[in-house]
C-alpha cells in the first residue's frame, strides 16, 4: 500500500499575503503550447473551411484542457519538489507530441495523438491520487471521481484514433462532450456523489496568473506569425500597413484583456468566498473565447499580409472579423464576473463588428482588419476612460 500513498507531503504551503507564485517549471512547461498555438493556427490557416474549422476547434479544446487540467493540478501541488518536476517534464513530452501531431490528427497520426493525449489526461490524475491520499482527504474523492470522467474521455480520445471518418469525428466529439461538460456536473459518480466548488481549495491570485500566462503565450504566438511572414514580404506601402495594423491589432487585445479586467479579476478572485466557482466558470471555461479569438486572429493577420488588396473572400472576412468578436465576447463574460455590469465598451464593440458584415463586398482585406484594429482601440479605450478617469470611480466594482 505505500506505493500507492506518497508518504511525503507534495502540495503547496499556502498562507501569507501574497499568492503563491508561478514557477520557472511552469513557465518552462508552458513552452509547448507556443507550438502548440502555433500548430493551430497554421492547421485552420491550411483548412479554412468549416469541417477544417470544426477540426481546429475539436483540438484547440484537448489542448485547452491538457493545460487547464495541469494549472489546476500545479495550484496544489508544489512544482520546485523532483517528484511534481519529473510529472512536469513527462507531461512536457507528451505535449510535444500531441502538439507536433496536430497537422494530421484527422489522418495518418490520428493514433499518435490520441494516445499521447490519453497518456497526458490520465497520468498526472494517477500521481494526484497518490500525492493526495495522505494528505488530502477530501481533494482526494475529488480526483477519484476526476480520474474516472477523465478515463472515459480518454478512451474515447484513444478509440477514435484507432476508427476512421466519421466514427472518429463523432467519438472525439463525443470525447470533448465529456471532458467538457464532466467540472459542470461537478464530476459525479454513483456511489462517490459529486464535488462542489466549495470543495475546490484554489488559490484564486495563481490560477489566475496561470492563464493570464496563458494570454501571453496565445498573443505572442501572433507577433511571431507577424513578425515571421513580414520578413518574406517586400517592403511596400501596402505590406508595411499590413504589418503595421496587425502589431496594433495584437497590442489592442492585450491592452482588453490586461488593461484593467485582468488584475481587477486576479484580486476578486483572490478575495471571493467560493474561488473555485470562479475559477471553474471565469478561467477554466469563459478563456476558451478568448484564446480562440487570439487564434483566429493570428490567421486573419496572416491572410491579410499576404493578400492585403483586392476583393474579401467570405472565409478571410470571417477570421478578420470572427477573431476579435470571439476574444471580445470572451473578455465580456469574464469581466462581468468581476464587476456587476456588463462592460458597456464591449457591447458596443461587438455591435460595431456586427455593423462591419455590411462593408464585406466593398473592403479589401486589409481596409476590413483595419475596421476591426479600430473597434478594438476603441474598446480598450472606452474601458480606460471609463474606469479610470471618471473621478470618484474606482475601477474596482464598475463596468462601462
Amino acid at each position: 500500500m505505500t506505493l500507492l500513498a506518497a508518504r511525503a507531503n507534495y502540495l503547496r504551503v499556502r498562507g501569507g499575503h501574497e499568492h503563491s507564485r508561478v514557477t520557472f517549471i511552469e513557465l518552462f512547461f508552458d513552452l509547448v503550447f507556443v507550438f502548440a498555438v502555433t500548430q493551430l493556427s497554421h492547421g485552420l490557416l491550411a483548412h479554412l473551411t468549416p469541417l477544417g474549422a470544426i477540426e481546429t476547434a475539436i483540438l484547440m479544446l484537448a489542448v485547452w484542457w491538457t493545460w487547464i487540467d495541469t494549472a489546476w493540478i500545479t495550484n496544489w501541488l508544489d512544482p520546485d519538489l523532483a517528484p511534481v518536476r519529473l510529472m512536469l517534464l513527462a507531461l512536457m513530452l507528451g505535449g510535444l507530441v500531441v502538439s507536433a501531431s496536430i497537422p494530421k490528427a484527422f489522418e495518418d497520426q490520428a493514433r499518435t495523438f490520441a494516445l499521447a493525449y490519453g497518456t497526458i489526461a490520465i497520468g498526472p490524475k494517477l500521481f494526484m491520487l497518490w500525492a493526495l491520499k495522505r494528505h488530502d482527504e477530501r481533494n482526494f474523492r475529488n480526483f477519484v471521481r476526476i480520474a474516472i470522467w477523465r478515463t472515459l474521455g480518454a478512451a474515447c480520445w484513444i478509440a477514435g484514433g484507432f476508427a476512421d471518418g466519421d466514427t472518429r469525428m463523432a467519438l472525439w466529439v463525443l470525447a470533448l462532450a465529456i471532458d467538457t461538460n464532466s467540472p459542470t456536473f461537478g464530476f459525479y459518480v454513483p456511489g462517490l456523489g459529486r464535488s462542489t466548488t466549495a470543495d475546490w481549495d484554489v488559490e484564486g491570485g495563481h490560477l489566475a496568473e496561470r492563464c493570464a500566462l496563458f494570454v501571453i503565450i496565445a498573443l505572442g504566438e501572433s507577433i511571431l506569425i507577424t513578425g515571421a511572414t513580414a520578413a518574406e514580404l517586400k517592403a511596400t506601402v501596402i505590406n508595411d500597413a499590413a504589418f503595421a495594423n496587425a502589431f496594433i491589432g495584437s497590442v489592442a487585445m492585450w491592452l482588453v484583456y490586461f488593461n484593467i479586467g485582468a488584475e481587477r479579476s486576479s484580486r476578486v478572485f483572490a478575495a471571493a468566498d467560493d474561488p473555485g466557482r470562479l475559477a471553474r466558470t471565469g478561467y477554466t471555461y469563459l478563456h476558451i473565447p478568448i484564446v480562440a479569438g487570439i487564434i483566429v486572429a493570428a490567421v486573419a493577420d496572416e491572410l491579410v499580409l499576404h493578400h492585403p488588396g483586392g476583393h474579401t473572400d467570405i472565409a478571410t472576412a470571417t477570421v478578420i472579423l470572427g477573431g476579435p468578436a470571439l476574444y471580445l465576447a470572451g473578455n465580456l463574460m469574464f469581466k462581468r464576473l468581476s464587476a456587476p455590469y456588463w462592460p458597456l465598451s464591449h457591447l458596443i464593440g461587438l455591435g460595431l463588428l456586427a455593423l462591419l458584415i455590411a462593408a464585406v463586398s466593398a473592403a479589401s482585406p486589409l481596409a476590413l482588419a483595419g475596421a476591426t484594429t479600430a473597434v478594438l482601440i476603441l474598446v480598450a479605450v472606452w474601458e480606460w476612460a471609463s474606469l479610470v478617469l471618471r473621478a470618484g470611480k474606482p475601477p474596482i466594482g464598475h463596468g462601462e
